[in-house]
């Protein structure tokens, strides 16, 4: 017995683009505002560039799902954004310098990561999931909660 499901509402309107759209920025635009507050390699532009990339690559995979289901293709939605996830991991890599001793930019290049990731939820439309990781991300970068042993 075969079963279809109905998948006309999960269509994507031009408005729950541009709300996904919006929402990766917002998270880009927060967590790269702290980065560049305390002068770090990669600051609001990269990080508002990074989610919106994400972003884009997440919606236009659902897009392209929606697109050639009617043809009885199963394209695999998340096959995209596994790559979005991969693919940073480079551009995080640049970030990171040793310097003597010590590592320079390890958490710079998790955030580009984390805000990867976040763009790629927002993308979905998992908001929740894109909002609340943003406000869980912020602590780990308050220069305030850093060890002052360490240093910044």
């Amino acid at each position: 017995m075969e079963t279809t499901m109905d998948l006309s509402a999960l269509a994507l309107t031009p408005w729950e683009i541009a709300l996904r759209m919006l929402c990766a920025m917002l998270i880009g635009v927060v967590i790269g505002t702290e980065r560049e507050y305390t002068h770090r390699p990669a600051g609001m532009r990269t990080h508002m560039l990074v989610a919106l990339g994400a972003c884009a690559v997440m919606v236009t995979s659902q897009a392209l799902f929606y697109q050639y289901r009617i043809y009885g293709a199963t394209p695999d939605p998340a096959r995209l954004s596994a790559q979005v996830i991969t693919g940073v991991g480079f551009l995080g890599a640049g970030t990171i310098m040793k310097e003597g001793p010590s590592i320079k930019g390890l958490t710079t290049a998790a955030s580009v990561w984390a805000v990867a990731c976040l763009g790629v939820a927002a993308g979905g439309g998992y908001y929740a999931i894109a909002l609340i990781g943003t406000v869980c991300i912020l602590p780990a970068e308050c220069p305030d909660c850093r060890d002052p042993d360490r240093g910044a």
